[in-house]
This record gives C-alpha cells, sequence and structure tokens, in this order.
C-alpha cells in the first residue's frame, strides 16, 4: 500500500514538471514571435567650455600714446608701460580713456543674480541723510535756543528781586556789552589814572563816564527793561528753533547704486569691475547722450556667490539713464558673464575652429610659425613644473590644422621624446597653424610648459 502511495506521488510530479515545460515553451513561443524592441536614438551633447562674447577693451591716454588698463587699484588704473607697471591715479587730474569693444573667447566664465542697477544718490545728497542732518542741527540750535531762553528769565527773575535792591543790578554785569553793565561799573569805578596808587593829598578824579546826579534806581531801572526785551526774544527764538531750514535735497538723483551677487566656474584671484553708463544730463540738447566709465577693485570671486554694492558717483543732478553695462575683469582680462552681450557657448572643438579662423583672417599674407593657442592639460602639470621637470624647451611637429603630432628634443626633430605623461600633454595642446603667406601649413613650435600660456 505504501508503494502504491509513492508511486502516486511521483506520478503527480511528473505531471505536474510536464504542465511546467508546456508553460515555458508557450512562453518561448510567445518571445519569438514578439518584434525586436527598438530604443530611440539619443544624442549626447558635447560640454559648452568657452564663451564667444561682446567685450571690451580698456586703454588709458598718456603722452598721445594708449597704453591697456592691466589692473585697478582704489580709485586708480594699472597700465604697463616698458613692461612695467604704473598706477596712474583717477583723483588727480582728467583722464583720457579708449573703450573698444571686441569679440573675446574665454574658457572662465562668472555667472550674476540679483542684479540692481539703478539711479540713486550720493551720500550727501540722499534724502535720508539730509533729513537726518536737518533734524539734529535742529535739535541742537533748540536746545541752544532752550537754554538762552532759560538764561534770559533767570537773569529777569533776579534783576525784578525786590529782596535784593539795588544789588540786583549785579545780575546783569556778566553781559559786559550791555547798558547796565556799563552804567553800574561806571558808577562804582573812580576814573582812571596814570599813576598806579593814590598819592597822598591828592583827591581821585570823578568818573566822567556818569552823569555825577547818577541814582543807583536809574541802573537797576535800565537793566531790569534789557531784561524783559532780552526774555521776549529768547523765548521768540526758541519757538522756532525746531524748524528744519532749508531743502532737504539739492536737486535730485546724481548716482548709479549697483547691488548684485557673483560667482565664477575658475577663481578670480584679482577682479575688478568696468561700468560704462550712457546717460543724457537735464537740459542738455536732445539725443545728446554722454558715457561715465567707472571701475571698482573687488574681493576674490569664487564658485560660492559673494556680495557686490557700491554707489558711483559724478553724474549731474536728475540725469536720465540710457544705458549700464558691466564688464568683469581678471588680471586685465575680461571675463564673459551673463550679462555680456552677444554671448554664444561653445564646445571646445568649435571655440578652437573660431580660434583658427580669426588668426587667419587677420594674418593675411603673413608667414608664422604655429603658437600654442589652446590646451586642457592635465591636473599634475603643476606639480610637475614645480618639482623642476619639463622645464627644457621642446619642438612639436603641428599640422596645419594645428592638430599636435610628435615631440622632439631638437629643432630639427631627428630626436623624439619618449615619455608617455609628456605625449599625453603635448596632444592635449592646440596650436595656431603656421602660416606661409597667409595660408596654413604644417610646421614646427618650440614650446616650453614652465612659461606656456594659454
Amino acid at each position: 500500500m505504501e508503494r502504491i502511495r509513492n508511486a502516486s506521488r511521483l506520478a503527480g510530479f511528473t505531471l505536474c514538471a510536464a504542465c511546467l515545460c508546456g508553460v515555458s515553451r508557450a512562453f518561448a513561443t510567445d518571445a519569438e514571435q514578439r518584434p525586436p524592441v527598438q530604443m530611440e536614438p539619443v544624442v549626447v551633447s558635447e560640454t559648452k567650455t568657452h564663451t564667444l562674447f561682446m567685450g571690451v577693451d580698456v586703454s588709458l591716454n598718456l603722452d598721445k600714446d594708449f597704453y591697456p588698463v592691466r589692473d585697478v587699484e582704489g580709485g586708480s588704473w594699472v597700465v604697463e608701460i616698458n613692461h612695467q607697471e604704473h598706477v596712474i591715479s583717477a583723483s588727480s587730474a582728467p583722464l583720457s580713456l579708449k573703450i573698444t569693444p571686441n569679440l573675446k573667447l574665454s574658457e572662465k566664465s562668472a555667472s550674476i543674480v540679483g542684479f540692481k542697477g539703478q539711479r540713486g544718490y550720493t551720500f550727501d545728497n540722499d534724502p535720508t541723510v539730509r533729513l537726518t542732518r536737518g533734524l539734529n542741527a535742529s535739535a541742537m540750535t533748540n536746545d541752544m535756543l532752550t537754554g538762552v531762553a532759560q538764561d534770559a528769565r533767570n537773569l529777569d527773575d533776579t534783576l525784578r528781586n525786590t529782596a535784593l535792591g539795588p544789588a540786583s543790578t549785579l545780575a546783569a554785569t556778566d553781559k559786559q556789552f550791555g547798558d547796565a553793565a556799563i552804567l553800574f561799573t561806571a558808577q562804582t569805578t573812580p576814573a582812571i589814572v596814570h599813576f598806579p596808587k593814590a598819592i597822598p593829598g591828592v583827591a581821585v578824579p570823578p568818573n566822567p563816564l556818569i552823569n555825577s546826579t547818577f541814582d543807583a534806581k536809574d541802573g537797576q531801572a535800565l537793566a531790569i527793561l534789557e531784561g524783559d526785551i532780552a526774555l521776549q526774544k529768547a523765548d521768540i527764538q526758541a519757538e522756532n528753533g525746531d524748524e528744519p531750514g532749508g531743502r532737504l535735497t539739492k536737486t535730485g538723483v546724481d548716482a548709479m547704486d549697483v547691488d548684485f551677487n557673483i560667482s565664477a566656474s575658475h577663481p578670480l584671484h584679482e577682479p575688478y569691475i568696468v561700468t560704462i553708463t550712457k546717460f543724457h544730463a537735464r537740459g542738455s540738447p536732445l539725443g545728446h547722450v554722454q558715457n561715465l566709465v567707472y571701475a571698482k577693485a573687488l574681493n576674490p570671486i569664487y564658485r560660492q556667490f559673494s556680495h557686490v554694492h557700491f554707489t558711483e558717483g559724478g553724474f549731474p543732478f536728475d540725469f536720465e539713464l540710457v544705458d549700464f553695462q558691466v564688464h568683469i575683469y581678471d588680471r586685465g582680462v575680461e571675463v564673459p558673464t551673463n550679462l555680456s552681450p552677444d554671448r554664444v557657448e561653445m564646445t571646445r572643438d568649435e571655440a578652437f575652429e573660431y580660434v583658427k579662423m580669426e588668426y587667419v583672417a587677420t594674418h593675411r599674407g603673413s608667414t608664422q610659425p604655429p603658437i600654442p593657442a589652446m590646451g586642457n592639460l592635465p591636473a599634475q602639470l603643476p606639480e610637475r613644473l614645480s618639482a623642476g621637470n619639463y622645464g627644457e624647451t621642446f619642438y612639436v611637429k603641428v599640422s596645419s590644422d594645428g592638430i599636435a603630432k610628435e615631440s622632439f628634443a631638437d629643432a630639427g626633430c631627428t630626436k623624439r621624446l619618449e615619455d608617455p605623461f609628456l605625449d599625453s600633454v603635448v596632444r592635449s595642446l592646440r596650436f595656431k597653424p603656421a602660416l606661409d603667406q597667409g595660408k596654413p601649413v604644417d610646421g614646427i613650435s618650440a614650446v616650453n610648459l614652465s612659461k606656456l600660456t594659454i
């Protein structure tokens, strides 16, 4: 009986296995009949690494020659003359500037958010400042006049004090130029004599300044009358002492108030800002536009946003704003921002094609060797250069397209350099191609990595 039960269990298991096999074959058949899944093609965009934009070159006119501005220190321009930097103060004398628009290509960029550039007031012409100053001056004047009135009241009360009798006239003696003081002094002081002390037997002459019949009561009455008049004047002045005098503003706005936050893709260690304001002065002919150029040194700029705020003065009162441009520089090289006009983002290859095209167009008929123009240099290169490696000049064969091929130790290109790291550096470089009468050709470029500027 037990054997029969075991046999039935095995038979059941076999049946179930057969059923599963049938199901799996059914699934396999359905899968074979389904069409293959086709994914939509996905285009992966190349990274935009460079920015082409419309910038401006600022030059300073000195002795009929123009020198490019390299930096800004406080309120002074820094220019390079005969390979030496010179600081030219903008406050010592009027300066002549030349502003030249120019298309520029940069791998660095800066982002400006929350930008506000609007007309405002210089500090001394700010209505709030002038109102505060007016109120302070009025308060001081009021306190002073109140004190004068109180002094006049005290004097009048003393002069009218009957308990003091004629002695009350002494209260007026502190007013050294008052009539009562003169009369009182004249009555109580003998005439001035030329000898230091009285001579026995010689009478002191009377004071000629007063009548011999002068009565002390007359002096007291005169002092009281004078005190009453002074009290009335002081009270009237004190009533008006808290009224601010003059207009609170002169004639209107006279500045540009600039406020924004800024960050940079690459650290800007010596940045400065140049603003160019086009404005129409009140009262000038219609359509007459003037330019005002302002520069200010900034703190270093990094990826984290930093705040910039300043007030730019020097404008005529109630000027009309026509246009306002902001340009950021680092060590004399302009850095594009999202406010830069005619801004175009480019890949590295697109930027290199633009560099070659511009170079060939501006050197028609010239014969030139290849010149390093761009490069995506390895991050380890600065460390190796600081350790004293790769300080020698070597030579690179460059194609007519500006692509580096091989590097050699000699100008004749007979001793090839076998250095994998140096080879990776060289192949990351892009060159302005050699020119033969303006036509791009193959060439040889002398390269020194320790002096490379791209």
